[in-house]
């Protein structure tokens, strides 16, 4: 077990940081930070890099679209300048009409607080990952990062263990089981660990680099 807590901590350390963190998001258990975290597994979902889909966050972010009544007051040509300034342009026409949707979808169905998905969801991820799927652009891989990301301020979620978290688990010779993660790391690292298991199991040379900086 202390070979484990070694390993957890190395991928905290090595990997942990969150998606949210990358793009200037202080989650929070709140409608503001719950709508940049949508928006920004949206982006995601595309196939585009990872960086280029932070950026695009973060440019329709300082363009005012930090919340859904913001996204929704900015213009469709807004929404597609913002883009490109992020450099997302394959998919910028599509995306910009997407996020209006998203915008209007959380106005309507949650009076604007995304604090209502989980509500209604009764507190079952399965029912949670279903809200999630009925917003334009985001699949069954979209709502499983946000699901791994909210973690963070939803502790009922807690620990939310997706087939990219087990799957660098094995990688660096943690238990494939979110319990067993959980218990390996403190509460508020649940999440920075969910981050750096998805992203080992992406990349061979960073499960290596864990493995060296856990000994």
């Amino acid at each position: 077990m202390a070979e484990h807590a070694d390993v957890a901590r190395a991928v905290v350390d090595e990997a942990g940081t969150t998606l949210a963190a990358e793009a200037g998001i202080r989650m929070a258990d709140k409608p503001a930070a719950l709508w940049q975290l949508l928006v920004l597994v949206n982006l995601m979902s595309a196939r585009i890099s990872a960086g280029i889909a932070v950026a695009a966050a973060r440019e329709l972010n300082g363009a005012g679209g930090t919340t859904p009544d913001g996204m929704a007051g900015l213009s469709w040509q807004d929404r597609v300048d913002a883009l490109g300034r992020g450099h997302y342009v394959r998919y910028d026409e599509s995306t910009a009409t997407r996020l209006g949707e998203c915008a209007d979808l959380v106005r309507e169905e949650y009076g604007g607080d995304l604090r209502g998905l989980g509500e209604r969801s009764g507190r079952r991820v399965a029912r949670l990952e279903s809200g999630l799927r009925e917003f334009p652009g985001i699949g069954p891989t979209g709502a499983a990062m946000f699901c791994r990301e909210v973690q963070a301020v939803w502790p009922w979620l807690r620990p939310y263990a997706d087939e990219y978290v087990l799957s660098g688990a094995g990688k660096v010779g943690l238990p494939e089981d979110g319990n067993k993660l959980a218990e390996l790391v403190g509460g508020d690292d649940i999440a920075p660990l969910a981050a750096g298991l998805a992203r080992v199991a992406r990349d061979g040379g960073l499960a290596e680099r864990v493995r060296r900086r856990a000994g």
